[in-house]
């Protein structure tokens, strides 16, 4: 079914009907919840709503991506890729920021991130050159790197963007790992719980192709 034939007809009139359409674009927000959004913001206190409205405001104005790795960031670089004592050898790659916050909370890596910003997926049209891998294949010249370990998520879009990466970053030489499976297969790493996650860490294997 596709994203037109789910939205619900248009009943309500100009900006109410404006706030639920846009409310409806944000992802895990179907037209149902985005009405029930909708109606529970238009009952809250116009305090709350002022708070929300600068909190939108200053979050897109002063947030920004970390010129290193490309996660999440109030400053040029993240406060991991700034802290010394992480260790420069080992680069986790992960899809998205919010990767990079779960693992954290294992406290089972010590090292530093690569945020690719999605993974390949042609049916969205999303492939390689649209991920940040030249960014990640410059890190590399360094020589600093001696390990990389895949963590995308284990779902059919992130074994094919684990696959590939481990393809074009063979030549060059590092130690290329992969989460152990402990993680349920299908699912997102932003879900996985901390135990799961950390062992997956402690059992990761080898990626060869």
């Amino acid at each position: 079914m596709s994203a037109g034939s789910r939205r619900l007809p248009d009943v309500y009139e100009g900006v109410v009907q404006d706030l639920i359409d846009e409310l409806g674009r944000l992802p895990g927000v179907g037209p149902k919840s985005a009405q029930r959004i909708a109606f529970h913001l238009l009952a809250s206190d116009p305090a709350d709503i002022r708070r929300l409205v600068s909190a939108l405001t200053e979050v897109t104005e002063k947030v920004r991506f970390c010129d290193v790795c490309g996660n999440v960031s109030a400053d040029q670089q993240c406060r991991i890729c700034r802290d010394p004592r992480r260790d420069l050898s080992v680069l986790c790659v992960v899809e998205e920021p919010k990767d990079v916050v779960a693992i954290e909370k294992t406290r089972e890596f010590r090292g530093r991130y690569h945020v690719l910003g999605g993974a390949i997926s042609p049916i969205e049209g999303v492939g390689p050159d649209d991920l940040r891998i030249k960014e990640l294949v410059q890190r590399l010249a360094s020589g600093d790197v001696t390990e990389i370990i895949i963590a995308t998520d284990p779902n059919l879009e992130g074994e094919a963007t684990a696959t590939y990466l481990a393809r074009w970053l063979k030549p060059m030489g590092v130690r290329i790992t992969r989460l152990a499976s402990g993680l349920p297969v299908g699912g997102d790493l932003e879900y996985a719980d901390e135990l799961t996650l950390g062992r997956a860490f402690e059992g990761r294997r080898l990626l060869d192709v």
